[in-house]
């Protein structure tokens, strides 16, 4: 089943980048804030933010088909609901070496359909929350709040004409502000290298930065995917457009064979990701369980 699931996301983001559309490159309309629950309120998390804001629906608002009818509406004949990913936790006996069991968490992953607001009709306008604005904020400050407020932050070195992380030295090495072409494409990148910075052993224990790995390797690509999708939710948080992603036709190529490849590779970065998105705004990581 989980095996299913895994291809069934994978297939839809590999439709996605057929149609010249990067998935991870703004996770959402900043002006209406990131995909959630109308129920719950709470905003989904990991990969489903990335699906639900490709869909094309203005309102962030999201509902189950039980939702809906909890609410006193129905969905609109002819729209069809979008598969939303969540792990659900199992025990499992499994016996140790000295012949005693043990019960461990064993994650499933697994899915259901949700439907946008603007996909329903008859849902009492007075039960729909006012979707929150960021008029009353400025995106460059909010994204310098989330870098300055990075909690046990590697030391960052405004310098050269590339910008890298080096997890030996625990230094994100970034050119000065000045030499980007918009503030967006700066703190995009600076993301982008922060993210990474969360894998370091002192933080996450990412093996994508702890471990020894090849350029182009699987490992390679999947913390590269880790940290543009980090960066794309940090962006998203903040206000800002995820700049720093080359949206041409060899980039989108380029990740289509690899996410092709590898089924498991788009959900399980995601899940990375939202986690050093978690750990850079000092939030405790929960996994998603809707």
């Amino acid at each position: 089943m989980s095996q299913e699931i895994y291809q069934m996301i994978t297939d839809q983001i590999l439709t996605k980048l057929d149609q010249g559309v990067v998935p991870w490159r703004k996770p959402w309309n900043a002006e209406s804030g990131s995909p959630k629950n109308l129920i719950s309120k709470k905003p989904y998390r990991g990969i489903n933010p990335l699906m639900l804001s490709c869909s094309g629906f203005a309102s962030p608002w999201w509902l189950s088909f039980r939702q809906i009818k909890q609410l006193g509406g129905k969905v609109l004949k002819g729209q069809k609901g979008t598969p939303v990913v969540f792990w659900k936790f199992l025990d499992k006996e499994i016996e140790k070496e000295n012949g005693e069991a043990e019960i461990r968490k064993i994650p499933m992953l697994r899915y259901y359909l949700v439907w946008n607001l603007e996909q329903t009709e008859g849902i009492n306008p007075k039960k729909i929350p006012t979707a929150e604005t960021r008029e009353d904020m400025d995106p460059i400050e909010a994204a310098e709040a989330i870098v300055a407020g990075m909690p046990n932050a590697p030391e960052i070195l405004f310098m050269g004409t590339q910008a890298c992380y080096s997890p030996g030295q625990d230094q994100v090495w970034i050119p000065k502000a000045k030499y980007f072409h918009t503030q967006e494409e700066y703190y995009s990148a600076i993301f982008h290298e922060l993210t990474h910075a969360t894998g370091h052993e002192n933080r996450l224990n990412r093996p994508g930065i702890t471990e020894r790995i090849q350029f182009g390797s699987e490992n390679y690509s999947k913390e590269e995917l880790v940290a543009e999708m980090g960066s794309a939710m940090l962006c998203g948080i903040a206000g800002i457009e995820n700049s720093t992603i080359d949206n041409s036709a060899a980039y989108i190529d380029g990740w289509r064979k690899k996410i092709s490849e590898d089924p498991k590779l788009v959900i399980l970065a995601a899940a990375q990701a939202q986690k050093a998105a978690d750990h850079m705004l000092g939030r405790e990581f929960q996994a998603s369980s809707e």
